[in-house]
């Protein structure tokens, strides 16, 4: 029996009875439509992580002035700046670091021209550059001249020149920062958000010591809101983070039994529970769709044995001319894999379809990739063969004689 002929069999009797066809297909396509975007939610999930880690940088830690006890009360998890400009110079010179860069941080309003706007600025020096992975999309990174002289320079992000200078090079261009002039040095073309600053593309750097005297007060010369670390690996955070803790704890004579009057907060920890919720996600609806292709194979081998009922007549007077028990065999199996690959088509236009709905709201990224269709494709078929095999054979055990009387 040719297999040409077996297809178009099969897909004429589907097409027979066309809402009763419909309906056996459905779980198949739901479940199809669920393990397609199972896969997608997964690579989704892995793929705004690395994005998120891309602009941070990559084995970053941050160090903060975090609570201790004082006079019976318990005060606020950074209301006191117990970091000083001298931590961060030792933090940086430990082994396990590759760079480390103090940060102090605020609200101004940023103008030039009839143009202005409320944005963060941080005053930083410039290993942040190189440890929070800032390109520069136009000019020049801060530079340790314009730490030593206190220069009121200023780099801004993309957005916020944008806003600011329009079509026109800011380069050069003097913004007032809280009615203090800084002249515009350079320009990120880093875009996204960041664990500090929000929108990185609406952040204003200026030299530390500059912050300090012209738009920041800190509770002493050296304060500073809190110190960004790179590990020189991934595989030396944790002993970075514990580097850190050890020098801090000697730094700032903190007794054994005494509480840490800092914290540092690892976000690779971060993104291992982000990576933990996505295949959390992910499993939660691969097991939907397992579920619904279960019930769905049962329909399709439910409407298959109604078939051969049905078709029992049909049978008989195809093996009284000359089919052979492997030819109705492959007949109804054939019929079954076709009700499945349909289906698996259909399931992987609407997850095409949902994942197309996501990524026009722009707050999350699906992408269908050949992978989850192959998988699909192949969930299908197994499907079709492992519970259309039942009714198929059913259907070749008939004798031709009995098939004949039947009415």
């Amino acid at each position: 029996m040719k297999f040409a002929h077996v297809f178009a069999e099969a897909f004429r009797a589907m097409l027979a009875n066309p809402l009763r066809t419909m309906l056996t297909m459905l779980g198949i396509i739901i479940g199809i439509a669920s393990v397609v975007l199972m896969l997608a939610i997964g690579d989704g999930i892995k793929k705004f992580i690395d994005k998120q880690l891309a602009v941070l940088g990559s084995n970053l830690v941050l160090v903060q002035s975090d609570t201790r006890k004082n006079v019976g009360a318990r005060l606020r998890s950074g209301s006191v700046q117990t970091l000083t400009v001298d931590d961060a110079q030792q933090i940086n010179s430990l082994a396990s670091v590759g760079g480390a860069a103090p940060m102090l941080s605020t609200f101004s309003q940023i103008a030039y021209g009839n143009a202005n706007s409320n944005s963060q600025v941080q005053g930083t020096t410039p290993e942040t550059f190189k440890i929070r992975n800032l390109r520069m999309g136009k000019g020049i990174p801060l530079s340790e001249v314009d730490i030593a002289s206190a220069s009121r320079v200023a780099v801004l992000g993309k957005k916020l020149a944008e806003e600011l200078f329009y079509k026109n090079d800011p380069i050069g261009q003097t913004i007032r920062i809280d009615n203090q002039s800084f002249q515009v040095i350079g320009v990120l073309d880093n875009e996204g958000q960041s664990f500090d600053t929000g929108d990185i593309g609406q952040v204003v750097l200026v030299p530390i010591s500059t912050a300090r005297v012209a738009l920041i007060r800190t509770p002493t010369p050296r304060s500073v809101a809190y110190i960004v670390a790179q590990a020189k690996s991934a595989e030396q955070v944790n002993d970075m983070v514990a580097d850190i803790e050890e020098l801090l704890r000697d730094r700032h004579r903190i007794r054994a039994d005494d509480a840490d009057d800092f914290r540092v907060v690892n976000f690779g920890e971060f993104a291992k529970q982000g990576e933990a919720i996505g295949k959390g996600l992910a499993f939660a609806l691969g097991f939907i769709g397992a579920v619904s292709l279960v019930v769905g194979g049962i329909g399709i081998m439910n409407i298959m044995l109604v078939s051969v009922t049905e078709r029992t007549r049909e049978i008989g007077i195809r093996m009284a001319i000359g089919a052979m028990p492997s030819d109705v065999l492959w007949q109804f199996l054939i019929e079954a894999v076709a009700i499945c690959v349909v289906s698996g088509v259909i399931g992987i236009a609407l997850s095409m379809g949902l994942a197309a709905a996501v990524n026009a709201t722009g707050t999350f990224e699906l992408t269908v990739g050949m992978r989850a269709i192959l998988i699909a494709t192949l969930f299908s078929g197994f499907v079709g063969v492992f519970f259309g095999f039942y009714p198929a054979r059913r259907a070749s055990k008939l004798q031709p004689v009995e098939c004949l009387r039947y009415e």
